[in-house]
């Protein structure tokens, strides 16, 4: 069964799974996203974005499985450009909640009025913080070569495996924090708790910002 998925290459993979969960529990952009979504517009925004995420992470194990990974590791100019792009991605989304937040609009209220094309906005916002963030790629880089077994007859498929398994516990563990989120959703909020949750928010999607602008390959 193993051989089938591509795992006869990988070793320790319960030792891999455990180590997912931690780092899929470690607060961080991800997270944090998939939280704000459900909190603004309910279990389905969060879901698009966790969805989005999970995108995301498909791409960095494609990237890192052929290469294209080192190539942020080795050159200081493509992570640069990678991170920037992130950082101001992350101050947009930042400039976003604050711009709610100064004009009184709760957090339910953010996506009250939601377009056919909510769920894909939802998606996309999933998808490029994840893409955009080169320390993903780095991890994908790092940390998945060790648990390939040495004698693996097929390092490249083994590692396709192992990003596969990566990226399906992740996207399970963020939807089952947005289901999660979801319940607190329907919670009362105190009047006011909404406009001070956006600009808790932004707060703190500057502060992910500010700590990708200055991450180092």
């Amino acid at each position: 069964m193993l051989a089938t998925l591509g795992l006869a290459g990988a070793h320790e993979l319960a030792l891999f799974m455990i180590a997912v969960l931690v780092l899929n529990a470690t607060p961080g952009v991800d997270l944090l996203l998939a939280i704000t979504r459900t909190l603004q517009g309910g279990a389905r925004a969060g879901a698009a974005a966790a969805l989005g995420i999970g995108a995301g992470c498909v791409v960095h194990a494609l990237a890192a499985a052929f290469g294209l990974a080192a190539l942020l590791a080795v050159s200081a100019a493509a992570f640069t450009v990678v991170k920037w792009a992130g950082a101001a991605y992350l101050l947009w989304l930042a400039f976003g909640m604050a711009r709610a937040a100064w004009r009184g609009i709760g957090a339910h209220e953010t996506y009250a009025a939601e377009a056919p094309g909510q769920a894909w906005a939802n998606f996309r916002a999933g998808l490029a913080t994840n893409v955009l963030n080169p320390k993903v790629a780095l991890f994908f880089l790092a940390f998945l070569p060790q648990f390939i077994a040495p004698a693996a007859p097929d390092k490249t498929i083994a590692f396709l495996a192992l990003g596969a398994v990566l990226v399906a516990q992740s996207t399970l563990f963020l939807l089952a924090v947005v289901a999660l989120a979801a319940r607190v959703r329907r919670l009362p909020i105190p009047t006011g708790g909404s406009r001070w949750l956006n600009a808790a928010g932004a707060v703190l999607f500057s502060a992910l910002a500010l700590r990708l602008a200055a991450a180092r390959p």
